[in-house]
């Protein structure tokens, strides 16, 4: 597969435009799903045609909210057979998509209601308005459409061949929606004292010693799509440690230490897959040697060495 392009400045109405959808279609799941640990329940999934809820619970019944990306809609499929969909379009507001979305919800007979803000977006002015009043952003570009669900569906790929080498517990391969990251964490089992003032979402986050792995398409602060890599808490001299392939590097984030590999940089690598492999091999190795992680014992070992 040949990786596409995405450079940031050329969808970033689009992204924004479709950050704001997902972030309504996931504050319906946070609004219907049960509790679940460090918020696994909230978040959306890769699928072979998008984006998707996977199930969402609603009494007796179920439904699932897709981004289908080939057929360019929004889909809405319930347990008891019913469906319905509206056309994702260049034009189509922010506003406009909520809207649409409420009212195939009640024609579904799906009762839900959503603090209707924008939470936590990377703007440079940020949205404080409700999404039925979003006009500003709508914008949806087919073609790079088409790109991001390609690429998400490269990487959603390799994280979970990845996150398949790991005994210990690890989330799904996840996008949370506030951010529009992909990421997949995994945890040592060692439970963490917490300050009293971090927030209750922090609180559940990080109850317990991580090293995180993600991607995402760019925002204000880094402007073109990158793979991360931190530790929670981060150990002393994270930074210092030598990473895998050569242009990825440590660089500071909130204080800590975050690995760093730029898309672009192994986009046209003959080995694409076998880079990024490796970025988040070595992010992993480093963390859990300096804190300690049973990294024997944690690792799953191939089929022919059982």
């Amino acid at each position: 597969m040949q990786l596409p392009v995405l450079a940031l400045k050329n969808w970033e109405s689009t992204k924004m435009t479709l950050h704001l959808f997902m972030q309504i279609v996931g504050k319906i799941k946070l609004k219907k799903m049960p509790r679940k640990n460090h918020w696994w329940n909230i978040t959306l999934q890769v699928y072979a045609q998008g984006i998707t809820t996977n199930t969402i619970l609603d009494g007796d019944e179920a439904f699932e909210i897709r981004f289908n990306f080939v057929d360019h809609q929004l889909q809405i499929i319930t347990s008891s057979g019913m469906s319905e969909a509206f056309e994702l379009k260049d034009g189509l507001t922010v506003a406009d998509f909520y809207q649409k979305l409420l009212q195939l919800l009640d024609k579904l007979k799906i009762e839900v209601q959503i603090l209707d803000r924008p939470y936590s977006l990377p703007d440079e002015n940020p949205i404080t308005i409700a999404f039925n009043l979003i006009t500003t952003y709508a914008s949806y570009d087919k073609e790079y459409i088409e790109r991001f669900r390609n690429l998400m569906l490269w990487v959603n790929n390799v994280f979970t061949e990845f996150s398949g080498r790991f005994y210990g517990k690890t989330c799904p391969v996840q996008i949370y929606w506030h951010h529009m990251d992909l990421a997949v964490t995994r945890f040592s089992g060692k439970k963490l004292p917490l300050p009293a003032e971090m927030s209750t979402s922090n609180k559940d986050a990080y109850s317990h010693e991580v090293i995180s792995f993600g991607f995402w398409v760019g925002d204000k602060n880094v402007a073109a799509p990158a793979f991360y890599c931190y530790a929670y808490p981060a150990p002393e001299g994270l930074e210092k440690t030598s990473l895998l392939p050569k242009s990825a590097q440590w660089q500071t984030n909130n204080g800590s230490p975050m690995a760093l590999l730029m898309y672009d940089d192994i986009r046209t690598a003959a080995n694409p897959k076998k880079q990024l492999l490796d970025f988040l091999e070595s992010a992993y190795v480093a963390g859990a040697t300096l804190a300690n992680w049973d990294i024997e014992n944690l690792t799953v070992p191939a089929l022919k060495d059982l």
